[in-house]
This record gives C-alpha cells, sequence and structure tokens, in this order.
C-alpha cells in the first residue's frame, strides 16, 4: 500500500459499531471478560456480545499503536463520559496517534442545544427534562455493593458536557487546526462508522493535526 491507505483508520469508544476497515478500540471491563477462555463464551452482560473485531483500549492512558500512525480518529458520545482532566488527555493522546494533517472527527451532546431549550421552556418539568437530557443527574441508584459496581464499571454519566465554543478552544489547545462544525455524511473518510440517529441534539466537529 502506498500514501494514507497504508494508514491505521481509528475509533475510541466504538461500542458495538465495528467495521471491518477501521481499528475499532472500547474501554469497557466487558470486553474483557468476553475474550476470556470457555468463560468468556458464556458471560452474557449486554442483550449483544461485542464485535470479535473490538480491542479493549482505553484513550485516556494511550491506544496501543505507534504514534503518526493513523489517517483518521473517530469518536462518538465517548468524550463527555470523561473528566476535564481526561478529556484534555484523550485530545493529547489522540494528537499523537495521527499523522500530520490526519482527520479527527468528534460527536457530542450539544450543551448549547440542550441549554437554549431548557431555558425556553416554560414547562414546570423542564429541568426535570434537562437533567435527564444531559445525563447529569441521577435518577435512582443501589446502596448494595453490586449496585456501586455496576454503577462504577457502567460509566453511563456524563461527567463534562461541551459546546462547539469550549470544544474549539480545547481543540486549539490541543495542537489541531481547522476546527469546523460537521454535519452526518459530509466527511465521506468517516462514512462507514457514522450513524445518523447519533447525530440528534449533537455537536459534529472535524479536525485536522497541525
Amino acid at each position: 500500500m502506498k500514501g494514507n491507505s497504508a494508514k491505521l483508520r481509528v475509533q475510541f469508544g466504538c461500542g458495538l459499531s465495528a467495521p471491518e476497515a477501521w481499528r475499532n478500540f472500547d474501554c469497557s471491563p466487558t470486553i474483557r471478560f468476553e475474550k476470556l477462555p470457555i468463560i468468556g463464551r458464556l458471560y452474557t452482560k449486554n442483550e449483544e456480545r461485542f464485535p470479535s473485531n473490538v480491542e479493549y483500549g482505553d484513550i485516556v492512558r494511550g491506544l496501543p499503536l505507534p504514534s503518526g500512525s493513523c489517517t483518521a480518529v473517530y469518536a462518538s458520545h465517548v468524550l463527555e463520559h470523561l473528566s476535564l482532566r481526561e478529556f484534555r488527555m484523550a485530545l493529547r493522546n489522540t494528537h499523537q496517534l495521527l499523522e500530520p494533517g490526519g482527520r479527527f472527527r468528534l460527536v457530542l451532546p450539544d450543551l448549547e442545544i440542550l441549554a437554549r431549550r431548557y431555558l425556553d421552556s416554560k414547562d414546570a418539568t423542564a429541568a426535570l427534562e434537562f437533567m435527564r437530557e444531559t445525563s447529569l443527574g441521577i435518577e435512582t441508584r443501589s446502596r448494595t455493593l453490586l449496585g456501586f459496581l455496576r454503577s462504577w464499571l457502567g460509566n453511563s454519566s456524563h461527567l463534562w458536557m461541551w459546546d462547539f465554543k469550549s470544544l474549539a478552544h480545547e481543540l486549539s489547545a490541543a495542537g489541531f487546526a481547522n476546527i469546523e462544525k460537521r454535519s452526518f455524511g459530509d466527511e465521506p473518510l468517516f462514512a462507514d462508522v457514522e450513524d445518523a440517529s447519533r447525530f440528534v441534539n449533537t455537536v459534529a466537529v472535524g479536525c485536522a493535526k497541525r
């Protein structure tokens, strides 16, 4: 292979979306259980098992890939589950993975859209809906040890919310350029990993490594 065709396309926080043309990583502990001999085949925490080509990898600690080895990196509905410090580490690690000019595309819930909807609403339940839509609140929690472990391992809460302005600031500080708002389907390079349903109430951003 020559040029960019020899470069990797990487998706982190992939969940069950794992196209064959991409290296797909997720840091769910369930992946490790499912890959254990014998017992892993019997383990069924979720309704579906992770595809066999999903690899365990944590973008905050760094993925097991060489620096400058990627032509494209994609992350959808992942970075909002990180603390601010973890988010910044994830951006630095992503920047390191990319070749110069390599593309990074990220999709997250848009705090601005949700905040404007809340502020414009006259409904008595507006605050309740805002907390649910942002996943910043906790409606119920189990006080058992098992319940604590499920909550800790599940990582379903949003730890930090973003809009375009704040994302552009952080991406620029991490060394990215050409930072632009994007929309579903407007970059063919990412067609294999994108799902239109994941673009509802979101901010999508495309940028490149300087």
